[in-house]
């Protein structure tokens, strides 16, 4: 069993939680506005025109994130010490639109790296900050507060920088994977 799927094919029980069902009910409200869309640069930037900061999605989402994180459920996995941590909400399923959402927690003054992936089908991002200085780094660079989308086939590692930040990311599919190193070509569109 890798990192990653050690322990996190749980989903949060989101009838225990009653702010996880309300997060849940709102990605698939966002989901069905989305659905269509294939993540990439075209995506991110349309997510930080409509739906970033001061949006009803975006400000509902991080409220639930923050109030998940005190009560336990988000990213309550440690991945590499109580720094990084992950958590899945829920898995693909036909209600999602066939998105997992899965909750990241990275918290580092210096910039800090996860663990190398790639996205066979793209990913999107929502970059909660818990620190106002906080970032993530996405494809087109760092990104505070808002959104990030690499693109089908795309690869690195998550890499957090300025204190701490929830990265919630909707993979289509649930797909992600391990197989790819560092230097290997990203896909043309990049």
């Amino acid at each position: 069993m890798d990192a990653y799927s050690g322990g996190l094919d749980t989903e949060v029980d989101v009838e225990v939680y009653p702010t996880a069902k309300k997060l849940l009910s709102t990605c698939r409200k966002f989901f069905s506005e989305i659905d269509n869309l294939t993540p990439g640069k075209a995506l991110e930037a349309k997510l930080n025109t409509e739906y970033g900061p001061g949006s009803l999605y975006y400000e509902d989402m991080c409220s639930c994130i923050r109030q998940g994180l005190s009560e336990g459920w988000v990213a309550n996995i440690e991945v590499d010490g109580p720094k990084y941590r992950r958590s899945k909400i829920c898995l693909p399923s036909p209600e999602n639109r066939y998105f997992s959402i899965t909750t990241v927690y990275m918290d580092s003054e210096e910039e800090y790296s996860g663990q190398y992936h790639v996205h066979p089908y793209g990913e999107i991002n929502c970059v909660v900050q818990l620190d106002k200085t906080a970032e993530l780094k996405g494809m087109s660079g760092w990104q505070g507060a808002g959104w990030t989308s690499p693109g089908p086939g795309t690869h690195h590692y998550p890499q957090v920088r300025g204190g701490a930040l929830v990265a919630m990311f909707f993979l289509p599919a649930g797909r992600i994977a391990y197989n790819m190193k560092p230097g290997m070509p990203q896909p043309a569109s990049v």
